[in-house]
């Protein structure tokens, strides 16, 4: 694709209006909670800090993610509009330019898929083919549904036939896809909040422990076998999290 076309990358995050603030506040905040429990030093703020990063990493391949589901999903609304445009005569290039009121009407202007229509509409002012356009957007999007209907439809393109049939059959098949991943997301939230409980309930107990009985962890602190013991039950506890979080990544990645 052209240059001259600004195109949002999304494996990389854009930050919205304040949400790099709130986002870098609960890093900071998550370094300063390691830092007082296990250590109760504000040195040990230091080395804790590339727990801080890998937070940050954290919450941002989850906003990532988020993004690129919000994606497919209007994607999914924005192509059934298409084949409706298809069906009342449009082409099929002027069906995703005319859509684009639609999506706005209900996503909002700022929303990824009024974005993406706005860049087919340049593209194909300057003479770019819709097949490339769609395919760019699922490359850059690393969207699965967005992928799927971009091969379809540069197929279709190359074949012939009934376009708007085959796009409205392909947007089922997309739709079925999504609602099917939100349902097995639904079904493990349970085990989502549980896990989420299991990271936080240490931290509960200590604090619990500390409020009731102050002083009662002092002998653990400012020597040299309370800080071994420490760095031990804290290498303890993000071997757990990040256990957690591969096997619940896993089971994600099966479902997808």
């Amino acid at each position: 694709m052209k240059k001259s076309l600004k195109q949002q990358d999304y494996h990389n995050y854009t930050w919205k209006k304040g949400e790099l603030v709130r986002t870098l506040f609960v890093c900071v905040s998550v370094t300063g909670g390691f830092a007082y429990f296990f250590y109760r030093s504000f040195w040990a703020l230091i080395p804790l800090s590339a727990i801080g990063v890998v937070a940050f990493c954290l919450l941002r391949q989850q906003k990532l993610q988020r993004a690129r589901e919000e994606l497919a999903g209007q994607f999914r609304e924005c192509i059934l509009a298409v084949a409706t445009f298809l069906k009342a005569g449009y082409s099929v290039e002027n069906a995703f330019l005319e859509c684009r009121t639609d999506m706005v009407l209900m996503y909002g202007e700022e929303a990824s898929i009024c974005q993406e229509l706005k860049l087919i509409k340049r593209g194909l002012k300057i003479n770019i083919s819709l097949e490339g356009l769609l395919e760019d957007m699922a490359r850059r999007s690393d969207c699965q549904e967005i992928a799927q209907f971009a091969q379809i439809f540069a197929l279709a393109k190359r074949n012939g036939g009934n376009m708007a049939e085959i796009i409205r059959n392909t947007a089922n098949q997309i739709g079925r896809q999504i609602e099917l991943r939100q349902e097995i997301q639904m079904f493990l939230g349970g085990k989502k909040m549980e896990l989420t409980i299991m990271k936080i309930m240490p931290f509960g107990i200590l604090l619990y422990i500390d409020m009731g009985n102050p002083g009662y962890f002092d002998s653990l602190y400012h020597n040299m076998v309370g800080v071994i013991v420490m760095t031990g039950c804290l290498g303890l506890y993000l071997g757990a999290y990040l256990l957690g979080e591969h096997i619940m990544k896993g089971i994600m990645a099966d479902v997808a």
